[in-house]
Protein backbone atom coordinates (compact mmCIF):
# COMPACT_ATOMS: atom_id res chain seq x y z
CA UNK A 1 0.00 0.00 0.00
CA UNK A 2 1.45 3.58 -1.00
CA UNK A 3 2.04 6.43 1.88
CA UNK A 4 0.51 9.29 1.40
CA UNK A 5 3.19 12.06 1.51
CA UNK A 6 3.29 16.01 1.55
CA UNK A 7 4.76 15.52 -2.16
CA UNK A 8 1.34 14.60 -2.91
CA UNK A 9 0.09 17.90 -1.51
CA UNK A 10 3.00 20.03 -3.04
CA UNK A 11 1.97 18.00 -6.79
CA UNK A 12 -1.72 19.41 -5.97
CA UNK A 13 -1.74 22.97 -4.44
CA UNK A 14 -1.16 25.63 -7.05
CA UNK A 15 -0.57 29.91 -6.14
CA UNK A 16 -3.59 31.13 -7.47
CA UNK A 17 -3.13 33.68 -10.93
CA UNK A 18 -2.87 37.28 -10.46
CA UNK A 19 -5.65 37.84 -12.51
CA UNK A 20 -8.91 35.99 -10.80
CA UNK A 21 -11.95 35.84 -8.64
CA UNK A 22 -13.85 34.05 -6.73
CA UNK A 23 -15.68 31.87 -8.69
CA UNK A 24 -12.54 30.35 -9.88
CA UNK A 25 -12.10 28.86 -7.05
CA UNK A 26 -14.91 26.40 -6.39
CA UNK A 27 -18.98 26.63 -5.20
CA UNK A 28 -19.53 24.67 -1.96
CA UNK A 29 -22.76 23.92 -0.57
CA UNK A 30 -22.68 21.79 2.80
CA UNK A 31 -26.25 20.55 3.47
CA UNK A 32 -26.38 19.88 7.30
CA UNK A 33 -26.59 21.12 10.79
CA UNK A 34 -29.51 21.17 12.64
CA UNK A 35 -30.49 22.14 16.06
CA UNK A 36 -28.43 19.31 18.05
CA UNK A 37 -25.75 19.69 15.92
CA UNK A 38 -25.29 22.83 14.45
CA UNK A 39 -21.76 22.94 15.41
CA UNK A 40 -20.91 19.83 12.60
CA UNK A 41 -22.19 22.16 9.68
CA UNK A 42 -20.41 25.30 11.07
CA UNK A 43 -16.57 23.22 10.90
CA UNK A 44 -17.46 21.98 7.71
CA UNK A 45 -18.19 25.15 6.57
CA UNK A 46 -15.55 27.15 8.03
CA UNK A 47 -13.00 24.43 7.12
CA UNK A 48 -13.79 25.28 3.45
CA UNK A 49 -13.35 28.96 3.53
CA UNK A 50 -10.26 28.71 5.43
CA UNK A 51 -8.55 26.17 3.07
CA UNK A 52 -9.39 28.41 -0.18
CA UNK A 53 -13.00 27.25 -1.50
CA UNK A 54 -14.12 31.01 -3.16
CA UNK A 55 -17.76 30.61 -2.34
CA UNK A 56 -19.21 28.82 0.65
CA UNK A 57 -23.33 28.22 1.84
CA UNK A 58 -24.56 26.40 4.04
CA UNK A 59 -28.26 25.02 4.17
CA UNK A 60 -28.99 24.37 7.30
CA UNK A 61 -31.84 25.07 10.11
CA UNK A 62 -32.78 28.64 11.20
CA UNK A 63 -31.09 27.48 14.45
CA UNK A 64 -27.77 27.79 12.99
CA UNK A 65 -27.75 30.99 11.23
CA UNK A 66 -26.77 33.37 14.37
CA UNK A 67 -23.77 30.96 15.07
CA UNK A 68 -22.53 31.28 11.27
CA UNK A 69 -22.43 34.28 10.89
CA UNK A 70 -20.59 35.19 14.26
CA UNK A 71 -18.43 32.31 13.33
CA UNK A 72 -17.96 32.79 9.39
CA UNK A 73 -18.95 36.19 8.09
CA UNK A 74 -17.92 35.17 4.79
CA UNK A 75 -20.40 32.30 4.94
CA UNK A 76 -23.85 32.59 2.86
CA UNK A 77 -26.95 30.81 4.63
CA UNK A 78 -29.80 28.90 2.88
CA UNK A 79 -32.69 28.04 5.47
CA UNK A 80 -32.97 23.99 4.60
CA UNK A 81 -36.69 24.10 6.19
CA UNK A 82 -37.95 26.10 3.20
CA UNK A 83 -39.67 24.20 0.71
CA UNK A 84 -37.13 22.37 -1.44
CA UNK A 85 -38.21 23.99 -4.80
CA UNK A 86 -37.62 27.69 -3.45
CA UNK A 87 -33.80 26.70 -3.21
CA UNK A 88 -33.06 23.54 -4.92
CA UNK A 89 -30.99 26.22 -7.34
CA UNK A 90 -28.65 26.37 -5.07
CA UNK A 91 -27.76 22.30 -5.37
CA UNK A 92 -27.53 22.46 -8.92
CA UNK A 93 -25.05 25.73 -9.18
CA UNK A 94 -22.75 24.26 -6.55
CA UNK A 95 -19.84 22.14 -7.83
CA UNK A 96 -19.35 20.47 -4.49
CA UNK A 97 -22.00 19.20 -2.84
CA UNK A 98 -21.26 18.05 0.97
CA UNK A 99 -24.36 16.97 3.04
CA UNK A 100 -24.64 15.20 6.41
CA UNK A 101 -22.63 16.80 9.05
CA UNK A 102 -24.43 17.49 11.93
CA UNK A 103 -27.71 17.04 9.57
CA UNK A 104 -29.07 14.15 12.35
CA UNK A 105 -31.20 11.23 11.24
CA UNK A 106 -34.64 12.66 11.43
CA UNK A 107 -37.78 11.53 9.40
CA UNK A 108 -37.13 15.38 8.07
CA UNK A 109 -33.18 14.76 7.56
CA UNK A 110 -34.38 11.13 5.41
CA UNK A 111 -36.86 13.31 3.11
CA UNK A 112 -34.41 16.07 2.60
CA UNK A 113 -31.58 13.40 1.30
CA UNK A 114 -33.89 12.06 -1.33
CA UNK A 115 -34.57 15.22 -2.80
CA UNK A 116 -30.66 16.08 -2.76
CA UNK A 117 -29.53 12.76 -4.69
CA UNK A 118 -32.24 13.29 -6.76
CA UNK A 119 -31.11 16.85 -7.79
CA UNK A 120 -27.29 15.95 -7.94
CA UNK A 121 -26.06 15.80 -11.43
CA UNK A 122 -23.24 13.55 -13.09
CA UNK A 123 -21.19 16.65 -13.69
CA UNK A 124 -20.98 17.81 -9.64
CA UNK A 125 -19.03 16.57 -6.77
CA UNK A 126 -20.82 15.13 -3.99
CA UNK A 127 -19.69 14.39 -0.79
CA UNK A 128 -21.53 12.17 2.07
CA UNK A 129 -20.55 12.41 5.53
CA UNK A 130 -21.92 11.57 8.78
CA UNK A 131 -25.68 11.46 9.14
CA UNK A 132 -26.35 10.98 5.63
CA UNK A 133 -23.88 7.96 5.56
CA UNK A 134 -26.24 6.52 8.09
CA UNK A 135 -29.60 7.60 6.69
CA UNK A 136 -28.19 5.69 3.41
CA UNK A 137 -27.41 2.51 4.73
CA UNK A 138 -30.56 2.04 6.50
CA UNK A 139 -33.20 3.67 4.35
CA UNK A 140 -31.26 1.96 1.58
CA UNK A 141 -31.11 4.99 -0.40
CA UNK A 142 -29.50 5.03 -4.17
CA UNK A 143 -27.05 7.56 -4.90
CA UNK A 144 -26.64 9.18 -8.33
CA UNK A 145 -24.02 8.73 -11.17
CA UNK A 146 -21.83 11.95 -9.63
CA UNK A 147 -18.29 12.36 -8.58
CA UNK A 148 -18.58 10.40 -5.39
CA UNK A 149 -16.58 10.88 -2.00
CA UNK A 150 -17.40 8.95 1.04
CA UNK A 151 -16.28 10.12 4.13
CA UNK A 152 -17.24 7.35 6.71
CA UNK A 153 -15.26 6.56 9.98
CA UNK A 154 -15.20 2.52 10.43
CA UNK A 155 -18.31 1.83 12.21
CA UNK A 156 -20.79 3.82 9.50
CA UNK A 157 -18.44 2.09 6.67
CA UNK A 158 -19.95 -1.31 8.46
CA UNK A 159 -23.47 0.15 8.24
CA UNK A 160 -22.88 1.44 4.58
CA UNK A 161 -20.91 -1.61 3.13
CA UNK A 162 -21.89 -4.81 5.37
CA UNK A 163 -18.07 -5.60 6.32
CA UNK A 164 -17.68 -5.71 10.49
CA UNK A 165 -15.06 -3.64 11.56
CA UNK A 166 -12.72 -6.47 12.30
CA UNK A 167 -12.99 -7.87 8.87
CA UNK A 168 -12.20 -4.46 6.97
CA UNK A 169 -9.15 -5.07 5.11
CA UNK A 170 -8.02 -3.83 2.03
CA UNK A 171 -9.39 -6.43 -0.04
CA UNK A 172 -13.21 -6.52 1.70
CA UNK A 173 -13.21 -2.74 1.28
CA UNK A 174 -12.35 -2.64 -2.26
CA UNK A 175 -14.99 -5.25 -2.96
CA UNK A 176 -17.48 -3.30 -1.43
CA UNK A 177 -16.70 -0.14 -2.75
CA UNK A 178 -17.12 -1.80 -5.90
CA UNK A 179 -20.65 -1.11 -5.18
CA UNK A 180 -20.18 2.22 -6.11
CA UNK A 181 -18.01 2.13 -9.10
CA UNK A 182 -16.68 5.46 -9.70
CA UNK A 183 -16.70 6.46 -5.81
CA UNK A 184 -13.73 7.49 -3.43
CA UNK A 185 -13.85 5.90 -0.15
CA UNK A 186 -12.08 8.44 2.72
CA UNK A 187 -11.98 5.50 5.31
CA UNK A 188 -11.19 7.60 8.66
CA UNK A 189 -9.54 5.65 11.50
CA UNK A 190 -5.90 5.66 12.61
CA UNK A 191 -4.06 5.92 10.01
CA UNK A 192 -7.17 6.75 7.24
CA UNK A 193 -6.65 5.12 4.00
CA UNK A 194 -7.76 6.61 0.63
CA UNK A 195 -9.60 3.89 -1.75
CA UNK A 196 -10.29 4.56 -5.37
CA UNK A 197 -11.23 1.84 -7.32
CA UNK A 198 -7.85 -0.49 -7.04
CA UNK A 199 -5.61 2.83 -5.91
CA UNK A 200 -5.27 2.18 -1.94
CA UNK A 201 -3.12 4.96 0.06
CA UNK A 202 -3.15 5.66 3.43
CA UNK A 203 -1.51 7.99 5.79
CA UNK A 204 1.27 7.50 8.37
CA UNK A 205 0.66 10.96 10.60
CA UNK A 206 -2.51 11.36 12.60
CA UNK A 207 -2.78 10.37 16.25
CA UNK A 208 -5.11 10.72 19.26
CA UNK A 209 -4.73 14.77 19.47
CA UNK A 210 -7.63 14.57 16.85
CA UNK A 211 -9.67 12.24 18.48
CA UNK A 212 -12.29 15.34 19.61
CA UNK A 213 -15.73 16.29 18.33
CA UNK A 214 -15.65 18.32 14.78
CA UNK A 215 -12.37 16.43 13.46
CA UNK A 216 -14.27 14.56 11.17
CA UNK A 217 -16.63 17.30 9.85
CA UNK A 218 -13.32 20.04 9.45
CA UNK A 219 -11.55 17.33 6.99
CA UNK A 220 -14.63 16.95 4.74
CA UNK A 221 -14.91 20.78 4.26
CA UNK A 222 -11.08 20.43 3.44
CA UNK A 223 -11.49 17.74 0.83
CA UNK A 224 -14.67 20.02 -0.46
CA UNK A 225 -12.44 22.81 -0.96
CA UNK A 226 -9.25 21.20 -2.55
CA UNK A 227 -11.69 19.56 -4.84
CA UNK A 228 -13.84 23.27 -5.44
CA UNK A 229 -10.46 24.54 -6.42
CA UNK A 230 -7.91 21.74 -7.92
CA UNK A 231 -10.80 19.32 -9.39
CA UNK A 232 -11.89 16.10 -7.92
CA UNK A 233 -8.86 13.77 -8.48
CA UNK A 234 -8.04 10.88 -6.26
CA UNK A 235 -4.45 12.64 -5.47
CA UNK A 236 -6.53 16.05 -4.64
CA UNK A 237 -8.44 14.05 -2.01
CA UNK A 238 -5.19 12.26 -0.49
CA UNK A 239 -4.19 15.66 -0.28
CA UNK A 240 -7.06 17.07 1.24
CA UNK A 241 -6.16 14.15 4.09
CA UNK A 242 -2.92 14.41 4.42
CA UNK A 243 -3.08 18.02 5.27
CA UNK A 244 -5.85 17.49 7.79
CA UNK A 245 -3.00 15.08 9.59
CA UNK A 246 -0.02 17.10 9.05
CA UNK A 247 -1.92 20.32 10.56
CA UNK A 248 -2.94 18.07 13.84
CA UNK A 249 0.40 16.82 14.18
CA UNK A 250 2.63 19.89 14.12
CA UNK A 251 0.08 21.62 16.95
CA UNK A 252 0.00 18.48 18.84
CA UNK A 253 4.08 18.83 19.19
CA UNK A 254 2.70 21.40 22.18
CA UNK A 255 -0.57 20.27 22.91
CA UNK A 256 -2.54 17.46 24.26
CA UNK A 257 -5.56 18.08 21.77
CA UNK A 258 -5.74 19.09 18.81
CA UNK A 259 -8.78 21.83 18.59
CA UNK A 260 -10.18 21.41 14.95
CA UNK A 261 -10.63 25.49 15.22
CA UNK A 262 -7.15 25.62 15.68
CA UNK A 263 -6.54 23.34 12.71
CA UNK A 264 -9.09 25.15 10.75
CA UNK A 265 -7.21 28.51 11.43
CA UNK A 266 -3.96 27.05 10.71
CA UNK A 267 -4.88 25.75 7.37
CA UNK A 268 -3.89 28.87 5.23
CA UNK A 269 -0.72 29.37 6.41
CA UNK A 270 0.40 25.22 5.84
CA UNK A 271 -1.23 26.05 2.19
CA UNK A 272 0.99 29.07 1.35
CA UNK A 273 4.09 27.11 3.11
CA UNK A 274 3.32 24.26 0.74
CA UNK A 275 3.45 26.40 -2.67
CA UNK A 276 6.02 27.92 -1.31
CA UNK A 277 8.41 24.71 -1.02
CA UNK A 278 6.71 23.12 -4.13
Amino acid sequence: MQVITNSTVRAVLQARPAISHKGDFGRVLIIGGSQQYGGAAIMSASAAVYAGAGLVSVASDLSVLSGLHARLPEAMFIDYQQPFVQWSSAVQAADVVVVGPGLGITSFAVELLRKILQTIQPTQTLIIDGSALSIIAHEKLTIPNTQLILTPHQMEWARLSGVAIEQQTVATNQAALAAYPNATLVLKKHHTAVYHQQQVQQLTIGGPSMATGGSGDTLTGIIAAFCGQFGTHYQTICAAVYTHSAIADELAKTQYVTLPSQVIQTLPHYMAKMIHQS
